[in-house]
C-alpha cells in the first residue's frame, strides 16, 4: 500500500514539474480579424461575408460581417445558410468512399462498367480506361460540363439527371484518360450517379442517411431550400461591373448537377465537417469512414505534369504557405464564393462564405491565418510600471489620399496599426511599445526600438490624431 502512494505521489510531483501549457489567446487577434472583414467588405462593396475557425474540435471563433439580403436589409449571421457549390464534391467523395469501405466498389473499377447509361465517346484508342479515381481526381480526360448552358444567366437552367443521361452520347473525352488534370463537373455528377446505381438509393437520400444526419449538420442540404430564401438562406450577387454595382442574382437549383455543385450550407456546419476529419485522422474507431480511408483521400493521387495541381480524392491537396500539408475544396456558383481549407498538422480549419461573385474567399482565409500567426509569435509585454489604459488610443485613424485607414488595436501589451485595405493583413501590422506619456515607437521585426508615434489631443484631453515621421494622421468615427 504505502508503494502504490508512493507511485501517486510520484505522479503528481512529475505532473507539478511539467505543467501543462497555457491555452492561447486569440481575442485581440480576432477582434483585429473583424476589423479587416469589416473593411475588406467595404473596400470590396461585397454584400456580405461570414467565417469560422476550427480548432479540432472547438470553434475557435466565428463571425459575420454585412447582409445576406441587401434588399430587405438583412444581417448575414454565422448560422446564414449560402450555396457551397463544389465544396459539395467532398460530400459526394465521402459517398463514394463509404461504398468502397463497404467493398462495393474499386477504385479502379471502369465507370462504363457502372453505369449503363454512360455513352462518351472515347476519341483516344491508346487511353486507358476512366475509373472512379480518375474522376475524384480530375483526371479522366472527360469535359468540364455536362452538354448543358447552365452557368449561362440570368435563369441558369440546369439539367435534370434524365437529361444529362440523354446527352452524354454526344460527348466525348478532351484528353487520354489519367494524362492532364482537367476540372469535371461532368466527373462528380457520374460519381453520384455511381452513388445511386451501386446503393440502390437516390443520391440525395443516400447523403442524407450516411454523411448529414449522422454528422449532426442539419443546415447542409444536398438542394437550395428555396423556403428559406432571402431569409435564412442568403440572396447571392454578381462580381462588380463597371458601374461600380452588384446585380442580385436568380434563384437557381442545380438539379442533375447536385452531386458536383449543389449543396448549400454554413460555415458552422462546414466546421463540423471538418473536425470530423481531424477526430477521425486522430483515432482507430470508424465514423462514417475507417480512419485510413479519410487519410487515404488526403494523400497526393494526381499531380498535373506541370506541378501546379495536386488532387487527392476528392480533396484538392496542396503545401501551405506554412509548409503543412493542407486539404480542402472551395465553391463558386451563381452569387456565392466559398472555400473550407484544413492544415492537417495544426488542426485547424478555416470556413469562408461571401454572397457575391467575383471575389476570392481564399485570402480572407490567408488573411485570418496570418493575423492568427502574429498573436502565436508575440508574448505579452508588462506595462503595469506605466498604469497608462491602451484602449484610448484605438480606433480608426484617415490616411487618405495615399491610401484607405489605418485601425490602430491593443496587441499584449503593446499597440498595432493595421493598414486598410489589406490584401495580406499579416504583413500590414505594424506594433508599437509605449515610451512615455502618448509616445509610443515601432517595434522593428528585429525587436530593435524604431520611429516614434506620438498620439495628440484636443483641450477635452481626446485623441484625435497621431504624428508620425512630422506627420499628422487624423482619428475618424466609424
Amino acid at each position: 500500500m504505502k508503494k502504490h502512494y508512493l507511485f501517486i505521489y510520484c505522479c503528481l510531483l512529475t505532473l507539478a514539474a511539467y505543467p501543462q501549457q497555457a491555452k492561447k489567446d486569440y481575442s485581440e487577434a480576432f477582434k483585429l480579424v473583424t476589423v479587416w472583414l469589416e473593411a475588406q467588405k467595404d473596400f470590396e462593396q461585397l454584400p456580405g461575408l461570414t467565417a469560422s475557425v476550427i480548432e479540432d474540435q472547438e470553434v475557435l471563433w466565428s463571425g459575420a460581417v454585412g447582409l445576406s439580403n441587401v434588399e430587405n436589409n438583412t444581417k448575414f449571421d454565422t448560422s446564414t445558410v449560402c450555396s457551397i457549390c463544389s465544396i459539395s464534391k467532398l460530400f459526394t467523395s465521402v459517398a463514394i468512399m463509404i461504398l468502397y469501405d463497404e467493398g462495393k466498389l474499386r477504385l479502379d473499377d471502369r465507370v462504363s462498367d457502372l453505369l449503363p447509361a454512360y455513352q462518351v465517346e472515347q476519341k483516344y484508342p491508346e487511353s486507358g480506361p476512366i475509373t472512379i479515381r480518375s474522376l475524384l481526381t480530375h483526371s479522366s480526360g472527360l469535359p468540364r460540363e455536362a452538354a448543358f448552358p447552365y452557368w449561362s444567366g440570368p435563369d441558369f437552367y440546369f439539367p435534370t439527371k434524365e437529361q444529362v443521361d440523354s446527352k452524354l452520347s454526344e460527348q466525348e473525352t478532351l484528353y487520354p484518360a489519367s494524362t492532364y488534370f482537367q476540372y469535371s463537373n461532368l466527373g462528380l455528377t457520374l460519381l453520384g450517379k455511381i452513388v445511386e446505381s451501386v446503393s440502390g438509393l437516390a443520391f440525395e437520400s443516400y447523403v442524407q442517411q450516411k454523411i448529414l444526419n449522422p454528422l449532426g449538420l442539419t443546415n447542409t442540404r444536398t438542394e437550395m431550400p428555396e423556403r428559406l430564401y432571402g431569409r435564412d438562406l442568403a440572396i447571392g450577387y454578381s462580381a462588380i461591373n463597371r458601374s461600380g454595382k452588384r446585380e442580385k442574382v436568380n434563384f437557381f437549383q442545380a438539379n442533375g448537377i447536385t452531386p458536383a455543385a449543389g449543396f448549400s450550407s454554413n460555415v458552422l456546419d462546414l466546421g463540423k465537417f471538418a473536425s470530423w476529419q481531424l477526430r477521425l485522422r486522430d483515432t482507430t474507431i470508424t465514423e462514417i469512414l475507417k480512419p485510413s480511408t479519410l487519410k487515404y483521400m488526403h494523400q497526393v493521387h494526381w499531380t498535373n505534369p506541370d506541378w501546379k495541381n495536386t488532387w487527392g480524392l476528392g480533396f484538392s491537396v496542396y503545401e501551405g504557405s506554412n509548409g503543412n500539408t493542407w486539404v480542402g475544396h472551395g465553391g463558386s456558383c451563381p452569387g456565392y464564393r466559398s472555400t473550407l481549407q484544413i492544415d492537417l498538422k495544426n488542426k485547424r480549419a478555416f470556413s469562408v462564405m461571401i454572397n457575391a461573385s467575383g471575389t476570392n474567399p481564399g485570402k480572407y482565409v490567408k488573411g485570418i491565418n496570418s493575423i492568427m500567426s502574429k498573436a502565436e509569435k508575440s508574448k505579452k509585454q508588462d506595462n503595469e510600471h506605466t498604469k497608462i489604459d491602451l484602449q484610448q488610443y484605438t480606433g480608426y485613424y484617415s490616411l487618405l489620399p495615399w491610401w484607405g485607414e489605418a485601425y490602430i488595436s491593443t496587441w499584449n501589451g503593446n499597440l498595432v496599426e493595421l493598414t486598410l485595405p489589406a490584401e495580406n493583413p499579416g504583413e500590414s501590422m505594424t506594433f508599437f511599445q509605449h515610451v512615455e506619456g502618448d509616445v509610443f515607437r515601432r517595434i522593428r521585426d528585429d525587436k530593435e526600438i524604431g520611429e516614434t508615434l506620438t498620439f495628440e489631443r484636443d483641450e477635452q484631453g481626446n485623441i484625435v490624431q497621431y504624428r508620425q515621421h512630422d506627420n499628422q494622421i487624423r482619428k475618424i468615427a466609424r
